[in-house]
């Protein structure tokens, strides 16, 4: 990751998901909204470049147990990034407790996956980031095979390329294409500046009705 790739991501990671959304739609680019992958618990949240990870889905010994390779994942990730696993939706662990430890131990800021995590006691334990479709006790070993590290994919029907900053919070997750993310943060913080203002204003006394007049993307 880059210095300008680090600025970005402290940046962004100050940033609500809803705030992005507001800038990502002033762009045309809402579909780089992810629909329905969240955080595995309250109050988990990470920002960082993707890491991208395209998985195929069997059935129990389809595929040969070197083929799960979470440590390639993580060996593959950097200080600050965040990996993201195109897994096909299924309902099928392809990370847990042990994998959560070596990842925040190595400074990954987080985990997005379009499949099944489990041991989430262990995940919350270790405080690290991660978001999935499932929660399942079902192992991925000779279920799952890592096809591919570091080519473009796609998560929860949204494209990504590596290298694209991903922000993530309790309320979603959202992918800034690399050339246009410094503008999207841009435009973000300004309304959350506005978001800002409004809070004080209704503090000193001014109607949410009036709020909403003032401020029109609140």
């Amino acid at each position: 990751m880059t210095d300008s790739d680090r600025s970005l991501a402290r940046r962004a990671e100050n940033l609500a998901t809803s705030t992005l959304a507001n800038a990502l739609d002033d762009f045309g680019l809402a579909d780089m909204i992810l629909p329905t992958i969240k955080a595995v618990a309250p109050g988990l949240r990470c920002a960082g470049p993707a890491i991208t990870v395209r998985q195929s889905v069997g059935e129990v010994g389809t595929f040969a147990s070197e083929d799960f390779r979470v440590g390639a994942m993580i060996d593959a990730a950097g200080l600050g990034d965040v990996i993201m696993i195109e897994a096909s939706g299924a309902n099928i662990s392809t990370w847990g407790g042990m994998a959560s430890f070596a990842a925040k131990h190595k400074g990954i800021a987080g985990l997005v996956v379009d499949g099944g995590a489990r041991d989430l006691e262990e995940i919350v334990g270790f405080e690290f980031p991660v978001f999935a479709r499932h929660l399942t006790p079902t192992t991925g070993r000779t279920r799952l095979k890592v096809e591919a590290i570091g080519e473009p994919i796609v998560v929860d029907g949204v494209p990504v390329a590596p290298g694209d900053l991903v922000v993530a919070d309790g309320t979603g997750i959202v992918v800034l294409p690399t050339d246009k993310a410094a503008e999207i943060i841009e435009a973000a913080e300004g309304f959350d500046a506005d978001d800002k203002a409004a809070i004080e204003d209704l503090a000193g006394g001014l109607s949410f009705s009036e709020a909403m007049a003032k401020y029109t993307r609140i």
